[in-house]
């Protein structure tokens, strides 16, 4: 199975990728079985702290139901890991030259970013119809992926950043894109709080959208 076919698989159904930042692995079990008892089966670890990698670890060994992917992803050192964690997935916020170089040998498939038709071409050209948009509402929103679907129809992208819930079917109902990138699905008070069945409302919410692409 190619990366691309790889990663549509492990992303179908889920049209809102929860994007988390998790301060303490302790959290990273039960917020996953919450996504998933809300019919969430992927989620985004952040690479922003310290508890990152061995929360990914502890969702990879104790929650098979969900997919984790590692999110922020910017130096190759962080896809060697990523595997070793037993990561899915890997995501970053764009691409450099080492990074590109680098997913090359990486195992995992990859959602890297693009935020102007030339970064998105760029891309496509390296292998990946698939890609992250970042950051969506800053860059443009949905009235910018919209413009994008007549000349790039090849590429279709997950937008992540400064979405919510409210403006999520806006993006949802292009035919470029597969799915968003949603923070709102892990509240940090709610994660903090161990608020469990809020995170499963919500994320039964998210499940319940249907893209068009």
């Amino acid at each position: 199975m190619e990366k691309t076919e790889e990663l549509e698989a492990i992303l179908r159904g889920t049209p809102v990728l929860p994007v988390v930042v998790l301060e303490d692995a302790e959290a990273a079990v039960p917020l996953a079985r919450a996504l998933v008892a809300g019919g969430v089966h992927a989620i985004e670890v952040t690479l922003r702290t310290e508890a990152a990698f061995e929360a990914v670890r502890r969702i990879a060994e104790e929650v098979e139901e969900i997919a984790v992917g590692v999110g922020t992803v910017l130096a190759p050192d962080q896809l060697r890991r990523a595997e070793r964690a037993g990561a899915r997935f890997w995501v970053s916020p764009g691409m450099s030259p080492q990074l590109l170089e680098a997913a090359r040998y990486c195992v995992l498939p990859g959602l890297p970013g693009a935020a102007t038709a030339s970064e998105a071409m760029a891309l496509v050209e390296a292998g990946y119809h698939l890609q992250k948009f970042f950051p969506a509402e800053m860059a443009g929103g949905a009235t910018y992926l919209k413009a994008l679907a007549g000349p790039l129809p090849e590429i279709r992208f997950c937008p992540t950043g400064g979405i919510s819930a409210q403006s999520a079917s806006a993006y949802l109902c292009l035919p470029n894109v597969f799915a968003v990138g949603g923070s709102w699905l892990a509240p940090p008070e709610a994660v903090a709080g161990g608020d469990w069945a809020r995170i499963e409302a919500l994320a039964r919410e998210a499940a319940a959208l249907r893209p068009a692409g």
